[in-house]
């Protein structure tokens, strides 16, 4: 069970605090460097960096608080989330079709805190699965109610995917706080999609003449979404101290889910902001746009990392 002095004595949590904080310290160093002696323009570059200088220590800081703070973080992320989707696209206008997606976020968050009332380890696996029926049938309840049909399929779409993809997916995020591995789990998920994007911009800079979707995400090529998924088949063997109980089957999977699903949330949020017309989701995070912006990659691989660990190696109730 994830605590304090839990990850303390949990040497996958020490290794991963070792290299983020030498991480930081070497970019830091080396965006010094750069700025002193080549003289290039870095203001963009180092705004993202001082941003960095926060989000790293706010994330291992809910990470050693342990499973109630990480679930709680999440569901606000969710949240957070879900209110930049719903001001961008016109969503918030309706107070309570976005009242009835928050209470279900925050449900999302409860069904993964509480005890299962039938056993075994902690969290409400069966409501947490069953929750998307609840909240879509709420959802489609209310022009019912208020006895008005006119332009409500688009008002329920937009409800129901703000709630399944950004409330209910990335909630499996927080539901992974529940698993006996879940250092490893969480901070190998988090630590991968963020080499997996720059392995894509790397990649795509070097070798990049073959545009991926260019009218979802212009700057993506072919090459960057190859070179993005080469490196993470690599990573899961690299990085095995995440999962010492993982055989040759779930090592492969865990690559494909980053390397493929990392980029699919990525371009499912570009597609999201091309077809609004805005840039960024947000601006809360400097350099890096809305919440949206930075947890983009792992909608995806939360949700299939957990099922495959799942159906592997746990019997949820």
């Amino acid at each position: 069970m994830m605590s304090p002095n839990a990850a303390l004595n949990d040497p996958v949590f020490r290794v991963y605090a070792v290299v983020a904080l030498s991480l930081l310290v070497f970019g830091g160093v080396l965006l010094g460097i750069i700025s002193r002696f080549l003289k290039q323009e870095m203001s963009s570059i180092w705004k993202t960096y001082r941003s960095w200088l926060i989000i790293v220590p706010v994330f291992f800081g809910f990470m050693f608080a342990g499973r109630g703070p990480v679930i709680v973080g999440t569901t606000l992320l969710g949240i957070f989330g879900f209110k930049e989707y719903a001001k961008a696209t016109g969503l918030y206008r309706d107070w309570w079709i976005t009242g009835i997606v928050y209470l279900g976020i925050i449900a999302v968050g409860l069904t993964s805190l509480v005890a299962n009332p039938h056993g075994g380890q902690p969290g409400w696996y069966g409501l947490f699965m069953t929750l998307p029926v609840y909240i879509v049938a709420l959802l489609i309840l209310v022009p019912i109610m208020e006895n008005r049909a006119k332009g409500q399929l688009q008002t329920l779409a937009l409800s129901i995917m703000g709630f399944i993809y950004i409330g209910w997916m990335f909630g499996h995020l927080g539901y992974l706080a529940n698993d006996p591995h879940a250092y490893g789990y969480l901070l190998y998920l988090v630590f991968a999609v963020e080499l997996n994007d720059v392995a894509a911009f790397t990649c795509g800079r070097l070798f990049g003449k073959h545009k991926l979707r260019d009218r979802v995400s212009p700057g993506k090529t072919l090459e960057g979404a190859l070179g993005a998924l080469a490196f993470s088949m690599v990573l899961p063997w690299v990085c095995r101290f995440s999962f010492p109980h993982f055989g040759v089957l779930q090592l492969v999977l865990t690559g494909l889910i980053v390397g493929i699903g990392g980029q699919l949330g990525d371009l499912a949020i570009s597609m999201i902001k091309r077809d609004l017309g805005v840039k960024d989701m947000g601006a809360l995070i400097p350099g890096h746009g809305g919440i949206l912006d930075r947890v983009d990659s792992l909608i995806y691989t939360a949700p299939l990392f957990m099922h495959m660990v799942d159906y592997f190696y746990n019997q949820p109730g």
